[in-house]
């Protein structure tokens, strides 16, 4: 585990940042944008913690926000660097257990009758927040992976996540008995 004596560094200050094999880029470097997008990603949960969820749901988010600091290590990282360094990383079996999640919670929530709305509770509504959050971190790398290659589960894992967090917002609304806001298409 990294252990930060100090948070302040002035390395920053001419606009460049380490990557975590130490390699100095530009602040605004695509492998940048795109692990910090999956930052605001995870402070976005934490809003939806803060918040409040099912308990269902809490200790699930909890697990993805230590999986999103794996996703941050696996982009942090560029490819070629990785074989010297020992990093947690995104794994099929982090995609399997967010499909499994996303099977578990569709069977509760039911099949969509038709498009829904971001929103309804609180808990909802954030999560609807996160997984635009999620698909914008989503973009990101997938530009990166045109220019650098990536980690093979990360771009699987992020898709999977946003279809978890709507379906976790569709959950929460059943839990909390507020009906799914519904799209009309006449409006």
């Amino acid at each position: 585990m990294p252990r930060l004596t100090k948070i302040y560094t002035r390395t920053g200050d001419d606009g460049t940042t380490a990557l975590g094999s130490r390699r100095r880029v530009p602040k605004d470097d695509r492998r940048v944008q795109a692990y910090g997008e999956v930052d605001e990603l995870n402070a976005a949960l934490g809003v939806v913690l803060a918040h409040g969820l099912s308990p269902r749901l809490t200790p699930v988010v909890l697990t993805i926000q230590n999986e999103l600091f794996h996703l941050g290590s696996d982009l942090c990282f560029p490819e070629e660097d990785k074989v010297e360094f020992s990093i947690p990383q995104i794994e099929a079996r982090h995609v399997d257990a967010l499909e499994t999640l996303i099977d578990e919670l569709s069977a509760a929530v039911g099949p969509l009758q038709n498009f829904i709305l971001p929103g309804g509770s609180l808990a909802s509504a954030h999560l609807h927040v996160a997984r635009t959050i999620c698909r914008r971190a989503e973009r990101q790398v997938i530009t990166l992976a045109r220019e650098e290659q990536i980690g093979p589960y990360v771009l699987p894992y992020l898709n999977r996540l946003s279809d978890a967090l709507f379906v976790m917002a569709r959950y929460e609304n059943l839990q909390a008995g507020v009906a799914e806001p519904l799209w009309d298409s006449h409006a």
